[in-house]
């Protein structure tokens, strides 16, 4: 009997001691995106059908002490998982569930939050749509977000339009990492050329005035550029990329996180030579680093590094003749646009509790655009001479960046309060080229200009600048009731320079403008992934200072020679708009109505001989319907779709021609350039049986649209599809083996004959430019992507 006592005692203190062996299991791993291979933070990691888990750090990893063959991992806007405890370390990559409203952004509010939360109408391209679309230049994804129109100048040369007609206006927000690329006053619609696509994760756009949070110049929208993270698991990534037409590009990237320490390094070298349009070789670099090191376990560092020079040359526009029998041959052989730009920044984030966190982050631009612009050719109507510009706008920046986030638990509410201070040096000069002009036979056009000589002391403008921009911002956002949620938002700015003026005698002084700019929205939560918000904001955009000081060569007797009293222009938005979910959230939809009423808005108005004259319009209107529809029927399959109908129109304002002292009133005109519908669509289909494999058409759409303020011309070609205005159809494919992806993109399958902008004066006698648009073009590409262990 007292064998079986002992026996009985042996048996029961082994099972004790393995039972609390396994309650006290300790499991640690890294959960990231499988996509990007960044660190996914506060992802949940719990036991199945259990309270009890835990969420990951901000290099994705965690320790969960359990007893459990199973962990649930899960994050929004990713597709959960349901794994095996295995091993000692765990790796879990998740998928971002495509079309998901529940995505979390951070341009809508300066921090991390849902997008489904912030009464704004946003979008965000995310890593997998940038990383299928393998572009050869931003406006192959941008113009994907519904409402957006990214202009192709070539040459990654470019313009804007998001709820404002196409242009080159100082009315959209670039930021990398929520720091702006240029400072308040030194707008360049070409700011994107300096910017790393090997370095960009994902984009995020708000659309419409951003003011409250982000400042002036985000009127028709702010468009942000988050780079890559350190990834949580070593990678590595090289390929080239080229197409038929002379374009190379060879592309790197690496990333690795070890204990406390995190980097990324990515880049490219890209050239054009011999292209279908003549006079557009162009080289670029391009690099990007980032590290970010844990000083404690609520600090953390980040440092990141860029660096783009470019040099390209410039085509330039081409008149009908040359346009319709497809001559793309350059009327110049010297035109070219350089820049040069390094941004550098240092974030410190400390989080003091679960409730409070503080970032500070010092940043340093140096930056220089030096170009000989054919926009500025002069030419007058019959002449074989004409005269163009050479210029260069350069800036030095030292700011900082400073906010605080509190949250409290009375009504569910957080508040934002934060200020910037930016010190920028702005030296700028322009002047004079002579040009022979060789006409054609008719006499009435140009077929060639020739550079003759440089005038470097014959300046059309010159001065510099020193630039002090400020601002305090706040955001509260609560829940009265639940459900509801409520944005308040404010920001005061005050845009001050000093400056010398070297063509007004040696001119010295100062000006300043300063705005309050608040915002009042709110969100509602319908229940079963629906819900509705609505907002009002304002915009403010001071003119730039090459406008400032730029000769006003149509000025009349009594007038200003220099444009010293432009005024601000200002923004009242209005909008609502929702999103839905249906059909097992298969089918995403996500729509918004806005009107933006303008003041003051600057224009450049083109007169006959080339030259712009500046003007301010008393009001115009801008109103429209933004909408985005993704469909998932299976695993395989997926729809996209993307468009917005618009209207963009002058209220009060008379247009002065000076040269024929013509005026002519063009109250209830329509904007020129701006298209009345624009619209993207797409079908991918990655397929179960070949893993690896995808292929994607796109149709991306834009109606006609009036070349001039008064309305006489009309840019309407038909399409293959007997449609006014432009369609392109795109088509995509690739297959990744082992490591090894290869691509084949065909852009204008159909060969289609369009142009990406055009201009017009408004006096009968003027001859319209186009800026043409790429033929079919195959762009190929292989690239090795090595992903190590932990």
């Amino acid at each position: 009997m007292k064998k079986y006592y002992n026996l009985t005692i042996s048996f029961v203190c082994c099972f004790l001691i393995c039972f609390t062996g396994f309650a006290q299991q300790t499991i640690k791993g890294v959960v990231f995106d499988n996509q990007t291979l960044e660190p996914l933070a506060g992802a949940t990691v719990s036991i199945p059908n259990t309270t009890t888990g835990t969420q990951t750090n901000e290099k994705g990893q965690f320790v969960l002490q359990a007893s459990t063959e199973k962990i649930l991992i899960s994050f929004i806007g990713y597709e959960s998982q349901e794994i095996s405890v295995e091993g000692v370390s765990l790796k879990v990559a998740l998928a971002p569930m495509i079309g998901n409203l529940q995505t979390v952004v951070v341009t809508a509010n300066r921090e991390a939050g849902l997008r489904t939360q912030s009464p704004v109408a946003i979008s965000k391209l995310s890593p997998t749509l940038i990383n299928d679309t393998k572009p050869t230049n931003l406006y192959e994804i941008i113009n994907k977000a519904p409402g957006v129109v990214m202009l192709n100048y070539n040459n990654e040369q470019h313009a804007m339009s998001i709820r404002q007609p196409m242009t080159t206006n100082s009315y959209f927000l670039y930021m990398e990492d929520g720091i702006p690329v240029r400072p308040m006053g030194v707008f360049n619609h070409n700011a994107l050329i300096e910017m790393n696509m090997m370095a960009i994760s994902s984009v995020e756009i708000v659309k419409g005035p951003a003011s409250s949070l982000y400042g002036p110049e985000a009127v028709g929208g702010a468009l942000n550029f988050i780079t890559q993270r350190p990834t949580a698991v070593p990678t590595a990534r090289a390929g080239i990329q080229f197409d038929n037409y002379g374009y190379k590009r060879f592309q790197y990237s690496a990333g690795a996180t070890t204990g406390r320490f995190g980097f990324f390094l990515g880049g490219y070298f890209a050239r054009q030579t011999n292209s279908w349009m003549d006079r557009s070789d162009f080289e670029k670099s391009s690099v990007n680093a980032r590290v970010e090191y844990k000083l404690t376990d609520k600090t953390n560092l980040t440092g990141t590094f860029s660096y783009n020079d470019y040099y390209s040359e410039t085509g330039g526009t081409v008149d009908s003749t040359a346009f319709y029998s497809r001559s793309y041959k350059s009327n110049n052989d010297f035109t070219y646009r350089a820049a040069n730009a390094i941004r550098t920044r240092l974030t410190l984030e400390h989080t003091w509790n679960t409730q409070a966190t503080t970032t500070i982050t010092p940043y340093f631009r140096d930056n220089s655009l030096k170009q000989n612009p054919n926009y500025s050719i002069i030419w007058t109507a019959g002449s074989t001479t004409a005269t163009g510009q050479i210029n260069e706008n350069a800036f030095t920046s030292y700011g900082v960046v400073a906010q605080h986030s509190q949250r409290f638990d009375f009504l569910q509410s957080k508040l934002l309060v934060g200020g910037m201070y930016d010190y920028s040096k702005n030296p700028y000069y322009a002047y004079t080229t002579q040009l022979a002009a060789q006409l054609r036979a008719d006499g009435k056009s140009v077929e060639k200009y020739t550079l003759t000589q440089e005038l470097p002391n014959d300046y059309l403008s010159r001065y510099k600048a020193d630039i002090y921009n400020s601002a305090l911002f706040a955001q509260w956002d609560f829940e009265p009731i639940q459900k509801l949620r409520l944005s308040l938002g404010a920001r005061y700015d005050r845009m001050a320079f000093d400056y010398v003026n070297y063509l007004d005698n040696n001119a010295t002084g100062s000006k300043s403008y300063s705005q309050f700019t608040p915002k009042l929205g709110l969100t509602y939560d319908l229940g079963k992934d629906k819900g509705i918000y609505a907002n009002y904001s304002k915009g403010f955009s001071p003119p730039a200072l090459t406008a400032i000081f730029r000769k006003n060569t149509n000025a009349t007797e009594g007038q200003d020679l220099f444009y010293y009293n432009l005024k601000p222009a200002r923004f009242d938005n209005f909008e609502i708009g929702g999103w839905a979910a249906f059909f097992q959230h298969k089918v995403y939809l996500d729509w918004a109505v806005y009107q933006m009423n303008g003041y003051n808005e600057l224009l450049s108005i083109r007169q006959s001989n080339n030259s712009y004259d500046y003007q301010s319009a008393g009001k115009t209107l801008h109103r429209g319907i933004e909408y985005g529809l993704t469909w998932k029927p299976t695993t395989e399959w997926f729809f996209r779709f993307g468009g917005t109908n618009a209207l963009h129109k002058f209220i009060e304002f008379e247009l002065s021609q000076r040269e024929t002292d013509q005026v002519k009133n063009i109250n209830d005109k329509i904007m020129p350039q701006s298209p009345s519908w624009t619209a993207n669509t797409e079908v991918t289909y990655k397929p179960n049986w070949l893993r690896g494999f995808r292929a994607s058409l796109e149709w991306q759409r834009m109606s006609s649209w009036y070349m001039n303020q008064v309305n006489t011309v009309t840019y309407d070609d038909h399409t293959a599809l007997g449609l006014k205005g432009i369609s392109l159809f795109n088509f995509r494919t690739g297959y990744t083996w082992k490591g090894v992806e290869v691509f084949v993109n065909v852009m204008n399958m159909t060969n289609e004959l369009y142009a990406n902008s055009t201009s017009l004066g408004n006096s009968t006698s003027d001859r319209a430019t186009y800026t043409a648009g790429a033929p079919r073009t195959f762009v190929m590409g292989i690239q090795y992507n090595f992903t190590g262990k932990k």
